[in-house]
């Protein structure tokens, strides 16, 4: 085994779920295409990133909603919370330390829970737990 490729994120409607993923969270569309009886494959990343979502519709034991502890790293943990907040994406806290980093959380349109992660920066004026 060498690399995670692609995590499939459980949604009700792809395009919505689209919509949010490359309008507000700014993730670019790498791959999308029909295949089977109807389905459609939507494919997206945050920019330069190797690893890739694609939203998923066809997973009776995946429901929408129920993903649970992806992480996307960010340089700038700050700005992109700003960035994003402006931007209409509802966040359940502002940034804060964790072990491993500064964390924040968010949920999608289907309510699938995503966080953002700066490693090893505490947030200004505090040490990491």
């Amino acid at each position: 085994m060498q690399n995670i490729t692609v995590v499939s994120v459980p949604v009700t409607d792809q395009d919505r779920a689209k919509h949010f993923y490359t309008e507000q969270l700014g993730f670019e569309l790498r791959a999308e295409g029909t295949f089977g009886a109807g389905l459609r494959w939507i494919q997206l990343a945050p920019p330069a990133a190797a690893t890739s979502l694609t939203l998923v519709t066809w997973f009776e034991e995946m429901p929408a909603g129920s993903l649970r502890g992806l992480v996307i790293d960010c340089d700038d943990l700050q700005g992109d919370y700003e960035t994003l907040s402006k931007r209409g994406v509802p966040f359940n806290t502002p940034p804060s330390d964790m072990p491993g980093g500064v964390f924040t959380t968010f949920k999608d349109p289907d309510g699938n829970h995503l966080s953002l992660r700066q490693a090893d920066r505490p947030t200004e004026g505090r040490e990491a737990a």
